[in-house]
């Protein structure tokens, strides 16, 4: 077994070069211009927002008040009707990515925390790189990208997206479990 702590520099590194890989797929690379589109009339969706002073979160409608109320013909004639709407309302005020980035580096280590502790205790001390990459690397995949399924499943996000967003979890996956065969200790 090989424990945590001694992981400490592939598990920085890992978060640091996934950070700067995802900065890439998302600020330089175009495969993720078209994930969200645009509101038609988008000035008079936001004023129609607007005016019913939502508080930050996830909404849903039409939405059943519970399960039982799902055979009701006035939501199922609401549902029919459509449109379905699921949206989430953050606050207002100028861009700034600054906490998004310091959770999604955050994340990063954690990622990076989890394959050094499942290839901790999979793998020996002085393991081949092929071996020691192929359990963090899968780690990391399975972190960043398994999570993306029920997105398309719950919610209706396009598959496009979460497949696009699983093959940048793969590049995570492969970068995090480089960095552990790499530094792995010998």
């Amino acid at each position: 077994m090989v424990p945590i702590p001694s992981l400490w520099l592939p598990v920085l590194l890992s978060a640091v070069i996934v950070f700067l890989a995802s900065w890439i797929a998302h600020a330089v690379l175009p495969h993720h211009k078209n994930d969200v589109k645009h509101v038609p009339a988008e000035d008079a969706f936001l004023e129609a927002v607007r005016k019913l002073d939502l508080p930050p979160g996830d909404y849903m409608a039409p939405r059943p008040s519970s399960m039982a109320a799902m055979k009701n013909p006035e939501f199922v004639e609401k549902r029919k009707r459509g449109p379905v709407v699921i949206m989430t309302v953050i606050p207002g005020g100028p861009p700034s990515m600054g906490k998004e980035l310091g959770q999604w580096f955050l994340f990063t280590i954690v990622v990076g925390i989890f394959a050094a502790y499942i290839t901790g205790h999979a793998v020996e001390v002085g393991a081949p790189y092929l071996r020691v990459m192929r359990f963090a690397g899968a780690t990391a995949f399975f972190c960043y990208s398994i999570a993306q399924f029920p997105e398309s499943i719950w919610y209706k996000r396009s598959w496009a997206t979460t497949f696009k967003n699983m093959f940048d979890g793969l590049i995570y996956g492969l970068l995090t479990g480089g960095v552990f065969g790499w530094l792995w200790p010998r």
